[in-house]
């Protein structure tokens, strides 16, 4: 029997009437807005390949670590949720990890993670009741069977949400082999790539030393020294280009930026290299970096992306066992105003340049990241973010941030995320919220409905093509 409250046409809207009439106007004239998700993590491979799923618990848990972080923590181990392990050992078989979750589906109660998963059991299976230890087997049959179906590959997956273009992201090191499959099928366009050198810039990166000595075979260039070093850089960024990146992306602790002489920028290569180091090293080694990346967006025009603030796979078992980016992250404080003194001094009004701010740390939206976008002409900022891109995240981004940075110099939204069937949920989510939001000021007289028409399309679709460079 379907539950009444599942998936409520007016979720996430104003409850007065009022501001709710006009909400549900703005909403509809966006919700059906084709899909540009120009930042995300969805494996190249499944577009590539196009190949089915295999089971349940491989589409929607273990490629979702906002689930598998949250499970974990009531003490379910991923070896219980069917989680690979580096070692081949063994884990629950995929029935037995879906299961698990529809018992414990009470956990997920208002949070992201339940909006985006029951809008996609809806959208794409017909399901309208939450999942239960009692449903557990049928939802799961349901889903197995029509996982096989034509409509359920992951290229249809992109036509049936109306995706105009989605960005994967690799390191330098990548060979991009299944975006050469997509180019000779002439989809390079609608799947791009973005280029994210964390391997080569980073020297706590696993194997930093091997990845420039091998960052030098690629490209042909002396990565030694640091002319070299960035050189190759600029070879790697062209052959990214040629499977449709407009942007870069770098993770990164803090916001640090650098300016140092040429012979220091040398001296600190060799420091590296050497593989002992002080961390000071790499943090400086990191921060010359993010300042000689925006030199080469100025120059070739790729848009750049700082992803800062996050404290990433503090959990060493789970490092050790599974590998990375499995939901051990903790956001962190950032300075953003300090830390990129010396790339804006240097390129902040650069013509050719454009930088994307991406943060954890809340406390700095309406204190730094909205005035630094509110005066430099490079800058806009991202959207919530990992931890905050859920309903009362976004609340808390537009109010912060629209009174001094404008909502023009907001780069729309991205859905970062690692499962395919969540993409429409997570644009869904943001749709309504922008909706709210604009409907409210309406409410308040504070801005005129057709203006807000303008703004809810802008948020919802124009930005992020005008943000990313892909008009």
């Amino acid at each position: 029997m379907s539950d009444a409250s599942f998936l409520h046409p007016y979720r996430l809207l104003p409850t007065e009437s009022a501001a709710r009439d006009i909400a549900w106007e703005l909403y509809e004239s966006i919700s059906e807005l084709p899909i540009v998700s120009p930042h995300g993590h969805t494996d190249p491979a499944w577009f590539a390949k196009n190949e089915p799923f295999s089971d349940p618990s491989s589409l929607f848990l273990a490629p979702d670590h906002y689930v598998l972080r949250l499970l974990n923590s009531q003490g379910i181990s991923y070896d219980r949720l069917g989680v690979p392990r580096k070692d081949g050992g063994r884990v629950a078989d995929g029935r037995s990890a879906w299961r698990l979750l529809c018992e414990n589906w009470h956990l997920f109660a208002g949070t992201p993670s339940r909006l985006w998963v029951e809008h996609s059991l809806n959208l794409y299976f017909g399901l309208d009741e939450p999942l239960s230890a009692d449903n557990a087997d049928a939802v799961y049959d349901t889903i197995d069977s029509k996982l096989k179906e034509p409509e359920l590959l992951p290229r249809a997956v992109l036509d049936s949400a109306n995706v105009e273009a989605i960005a994967t992201t690799e390191f330098a090191l990548d060979p991009l082999e299944h975006h050469k499959a997509l180019k000779n099928d002439g989809l390079i366009g609608r799947v791009i790539t973005t280029y994210r050198p964390d391997d080569v810039t980073d020297p706590e990166a696993v194997d930093f030393v091997d990845n420039i000595a091998r960052f030098g075979e690629v490209t042909g260039e002396d990565t030694t020294s640091w002319s070299g070093l960035i050189k190759a850089h600029g070879v790697r960024r062209a052959y990214f280009r040629d499977y449709g990146a407009t942007a870069t992306d770098h993770g990164v602790p803090g916001a640090a930026t650098a300016d140092l002489a040429e012979h220091e920028k040398q001296a600190l290569l060799d420091r590296v290299l050497k593989g002992k180091f002080a961390p000071e090293d790499a943090e400086q080694f990191r921060a010359q970096m993010m300042t000689e990346m925006a030199a080469l967006s100025a120059d070739d025009g790729m848009v750049m992306q700082i992803h800062a603030g996050s404290r990433r796979n503090l959990d060493p078992h789970l490092m050790a066992k599974r590998g990375a980016n499995l939901g051990a992250d903790i956001p962190g404080r950032t300075d953003y105003v300090g830390g990129l003194k010396a790339l804006l001094g240097r390129y902040g009004n650069a013509e050719n340049f454009r930088l994307i701010l991406f943060t954890l740390d809340e406390t700095c939206y309406a204190r730094e990241l909205a005035p630094i976008a509110g005066y430099w002409s490079s800058v806009l900022i991202g959207p919530p973010w990992w931890f905050h891109d859920s309903p009362n995240g976004i609340r808390r981004y537009l109010d912060a941030m629209h009174e001094t940075a404008g909502f023009y110099n907001l780069a729309g939204f991205n859905d970062d995320t690692r499962a395919l069937l969540s993409i429409p949920a997570r644009h869904d989510v943001w749709r309504r919220e922008v909706a709210r939001f604009l409907a409210n000021m309406v409410a308040e007289m504070r801005l005129a409905k057709a203006d807000a028409l303008v703004l809810a399309k802008f948020l919802a679709y124009d930005s992020a093509k005008r943000a990313y460079r892909l008009q």
